[in-house]
């Protein structure tokens, strides 16, 4: 019983120090950054096809299909794999909840838009799947990568790196302003480890 007050303190530090982040890029650092790359992200712009949304989304869908016919086939499934479609299925949901709620509701225009005259400032209930805030990107790498952190702690630091690089690939292409990936991240993790803590729980039943 202990364990969720310390897990509940920890997320809510975290809270309060992404917000803030996130405040502070939004404010002072996510236009000029996004100016300053601006010449350079169109040579990163071929990565669009291969790490659209639609195609790690249906790479997900695709591995959960594979993994519910083997357990009905063979009778059951590794944890890795049990831990794999949790994953999954965390990632896609966070997707989904982020582009359909969170995006129209914060309302902000992506990079392209404010740096041909659009504001760059909360446009509340008037946002679309198209929006900028958060990162859909790093919503569903973040769940995903949420859940192997919470069962696989020698996972942590190098997906981490990961995240780090993909925030990094997202902003220095211009498909994000920083606050985006911050507060992308920030709740993907949030998702995935509840989804993990979640898994967890019913495993110990």
């Amino acid at each position: 019983m202990r364990r969720l007050p310390v897990l509940l303190r920890a997320w809510l530090l975290s809270f309060a120090a992404c917000t803030a982040a996130a405040a502070f890029s939004f404010r002072h650092l996510d236009v000029p950054m996004a100016k300053y790359f601006w010449s350079i992200g169109r040579f990163l712009h071929p990565l669009n096809k291969p790490f659209g949304a639609s195609i790690i989304l249906a790479l997900e869908a695709a591995v959960i299909l594979s993994l519910v016919l083997a357990r009905l086939v063979r009778g059951h499934i590794s944890q890795f794999a049990q831990v794999l479609a949790v994953a999954c299925l965390a990632s896609i949901c966070a997707y989904g909840i982020n582009s359909l709620v969170l995006k129209p509701f914060f309302g902000i225009p992506n990079p392209s838009a404010v740096l041909h005259g659009a504001s760059h400032a909360l446009h509340l209930w008037k946002g679309s799947p198209m929006s900028s805030f958060p990162s859909g990107h790093m919503m569903l790498s973040a769940a995903f990568a949420g859940v192997f952190m919470r069962f696989y702690r020698a996972s942590i630091w190098p997906l981490a790196a990961l995240l780090l690089i993909a925030a990094g690939l997202l902003v220095v292409g211009d498909w994000h302003f920083l606050s985006d990936v911050v507060g992308g991240s920030f709740l993907g993790l949030s998702a995935g480890a509840l989804a993990g803590e979640a898994w967890s729980a019913h495993l110990g039943r």
